[in-house]
C-alpha cells in the first residue's frame, strides 16, 4: 500500500542550522496496517508524515502508494488519496463556514470545481448520519459555523472529514495532543472505530507510549530521523511501557526525558 524507500530530507541544507529530519528511512505499509509511530522531539515523526503528504519534497528517496509514485507529485495532487488530521484543532476545517459545507468540500476532495457546489438535499441526510456516528449531537448542529466547536468537536469533525471518501491512506498528526485527557479518549476511540470499520490503512504520530501500544497492529519507532524499532502483531500486543522505554533507551542511545511519552 504505502512503499517509502531511502527518503532523506534535510532543512536548511548547507547552514550553521542544517538538520537531517529523515536519514534514509525506508518502510513498507500493508493495506489495513495501522501503524503507530512514536519518538521524542525531533526524532523525524511529522517530517516523515509531511513527506508523504507532500508538504516536504525529499532530498532522495522515493514514496509509492497503491504501487503509484508520488513523491514527485504536488501536495493537492496527492490529496484526494489521502485523509489527514493535525495536531491543531484549528487546521484541516474552514471555520466560518457551516458543519455540512465543511463536509461537502471533504466530500468534493480531487473533483473540479465549478457552479452548483450548494449541500444537496441528500447529502444533508447522508451528512447526518455520519455526525450521528460521533455521538456529539452535531447532528442536529449542521447549519452550525465550525468555529463556534469546541476542540474536541472540531476534531472529530475534521476526522469525519478525514475519512469520508475512505481514503486509501489515513494520516494522524499526533491529533489528540491539545485536546483535554478525557475529550482525547473519545477522539482516538472514533478515530480506532472508523479505521476498524472502513479497513483503512493509518500512520499515527503519537508522543504517548502507551496509546502507541493500545492502537494499532504495527509500532515504529523512531529517533534522529531514523526507524530504530518495528514490531507488530503479538510481539507488539505483549508489550509494555517499561519494555518500550528500554527499548528506546538500547537503540536509541539516548534516555527518554518527555512526559508526554510516558504519561497519558
Amino acid at each position: 500500500m504505502l512503499k517509502v524507500e531511502g527518503l532523506t530530507k534535510i532543512f536548511n541544507p548547507g547552514t550553521i542550522n542544517e538538520k537531517t529530519a529523515l536519514d534514509d528511512v525506508s518502510l513498507h505499509l500493508k493495506p489495513g496496517d495501522f501503524v503507530t509511530v512514536i519518538g521524542g522531539n525531533g526524532a523525524g515523526k511529522s517530517t516523515l508524515l509531511n513527506a508523504v503528504a507532500g508538504v516536504y519534497r525529499p532530498e532522495m528517496g522515493s514514496i509509492y502508494l497503491d504501487g503509484k509514485r508520488i513523491d514527485r507529485l504536488a501536495e493537492h495532487k496527492r490529496a484526494k488519496d489521502l485523509g489527514r488530521v493535525f495536531q491543531d484543532p484549528l487546521m484541516g476545517t474552514a471555520a466560518d463556514m457551516e458543519i455540512q459545507e465543511n463536509l461537502a468540500l471533504a466530500l468534493r476532495r480531487g473533483k473540479r470545481r465549478g457552479l452548483g457546489w450548494g449541500v444537496t438535499a441528500r447529502e444533508k441526510v447522508a451528512f447526518r448520519e455520519k455526525l450521528a456516528t460521533l455521538g456529539l449531537g452535531l447532528e442536529d448542529r449542521m447549519s452550525v459555523k465550525v468555529r463556534l466547536l469546541s476542540g474536541g468537536q472540531r476534531q472529530a469533525l475534521t476526522l469525519l472529514m478525514a475519512i469520508l471518501k475512505a481514503p486509501k491512506l489515513l494520516l494522524l498528526d499526533e491529533h489528540t495532543a491539545a485536546l483535554d485527557p478525557k475529550t482525547a479518549r473519545q477522539v482516538l476511540a472514533l478515530s480506532d472505530h472508523f479505521i476498524q470499520d472502513l479497513g483503512l490503512t493509518c500512520m499515527m504520530v503519537t508522543h504517548n507510549m502507551r496509546d502507541a501500544i493500545a492502537f494499532g497492529n504495527r509500532l515504529i519507532m523512531m529517533s534522529q530521523g531514523r526507524v530504530i524499532l518495528d514490531v507488530e502483531g503479538d510481539e507488539k500486543k505483549l508489550l509494555t511501557v517499561e519494555q518500550l522505554v528500554k527499548l528506546f533507551s538500547s537503540r536509541s542511545g539516548e534516555e527518554v526525558n518527555n512526559d508526554r511519552m510516558l504519561l497519558g
